[in-house]
């Protein structure tokens, strides 16, 4: 029988080590910074296609990116700026692809939300639902054909996506296969605009993990200490070789769906509740309530992620777009190492 693992809501015991929590902050810090300049530009004209942010999921995101080592594989979604920061991504990459960049990694030529360096393990991402996962699964075969061990691969997905096939199908594969995967979930109570009780009918996402036959943890994706906690758990799991694990993280988006979304549709009460608190917040008061940081030290780490910031997009905004009369080699990564003579 599967067991289901809820992680209690309050900080009260503490694994997560003082200096992982702080990196973790200021990598969450980095990414609110980010984001807020990412949609100051938005509405100013500057970025073309849509600005999703992660307001409100940034601890469940960074928990992520801390976990996982190098060669690992990370598929992040639109809200997971933190995880993407944490796993090695740089501000200038961001900046340069939401700019339009010819010096970013996807060269000024896909959406702003489609970006990574897959050789790095930073895949980039396929908008359909749930499509992500079997690409993770097929990256997690790969190494194991090629003898790689001790590696694990991270899928994000929201509640919406955990209602499609792709979802199922690959959960069902990794399951079989018993891939070092790990599943993780953020249910932020709406699929875009429809609410969770329009999509499922089960007490909560995490029992489907008995249906696939891998354990399931709950978590609350408000509380930092609680997702590292918990993902750091099912991460070490993963790399153990116990198989896929399915992280579900309950919270709520403080925004709209993106930019462009008022987000209206958002019941007041949600707002009011404890799903509804800002993981920031609760962050920094529990720094200073442990002395780990007191406000001056707090102002200091926000003025240094503005610098980064602000230097990243103005280099970004300086740099050419992409050439459409330029020649540029483009080729499936596995075509460029034969041409290169790689293996």
């Amino acid at each position: 029988m599967v067991q289901t693992v809820i992680e209690p809501t309050s900080a009260g015991d503490v694994s997560a080590t003082r200096d992982l929590y702080i990196k973790a902050y200021r990598f969450m810090l980095l990414a609110r910074v980010l984001d807020d300049k990412l949609a100051s530009l938005y509405r100013a004209g500057k970025i073309l296609g849509g600005v999703f942010l992660g307001r409100g999921q940034e601890a469940l995101s960074v928990s992520i990116g801390v976990g996982l080592r190098e060669r690992d594989i990370f598929a992040p979604l639109i809200r997971d700026m933190a995880g993407r920061l944490a796993f090695n991504e740089s501000v200038l990459d961001a900046a340069r692809t939401f700019l339009g960049s010819s010096l970013g990694p996807m060269r000024g030529r896909d959406g702003n939300i489609h970006r990574g360096r897959p050789k790095e393990g930073q895949l980039a991402m396929i908008s359909h639902l749930g499509a992500m996962i079997s690409v993770v699964n097929g990256g997690l075969f790969a190494r194991r054909m090629r003898g790689i061990k001790g590696t694990v691969g991270v899928a994000c997905c929201g509640d919406g996506s955990t209602s499609t096939g792709s979802f199922h199908e690959a959960m069902n594969q990794a399951a079989i296969e018993k891939l070092p995967l790990v599943m993780v979930v953020a249910d932020n109570q709406y699929a875009y605009s429809t609410p969770t009780e329009r999509q499922f009918a089960c007490r909560s996402l995490v029992d489907r993990a008995v249906g696939y036959g891998i354990p399931g943890y709950e978590v609350d994706g408000t509380n930092l200490t609680a997702c590292l906690n918990v993902v750091g758990e099912a991460i070490a799991r993963a790399r153990a070789g116990e198989g896929p694990q399915l992280v579900v993280a309950n919270l709520l988006r403080l925004c709209g769906h993106g930019e462009h979304d008022d987000a209206q549709y958002i019941e007041p009460k949600l707002k009011a509740s404890d799903l509804g608190r800002d993981c920031m917040k609760l962050a920094e008061a529990y720094l200073t309530q442990q002395s780990w940081a007191d406000a001056a030290t707090l102002s200091k780490w926000r003025a240094e992620a503005v610098q980064k910031v602000e230097e990243a997009t103005a280099a970004a905004q300086r740099e050419p777009g992409p050439d459409p009369f330029a020649e540029n080699y483009w080729a499936a990564l596995s075509t460029e190492n034969l041409l290169e003579g790689n293996e």
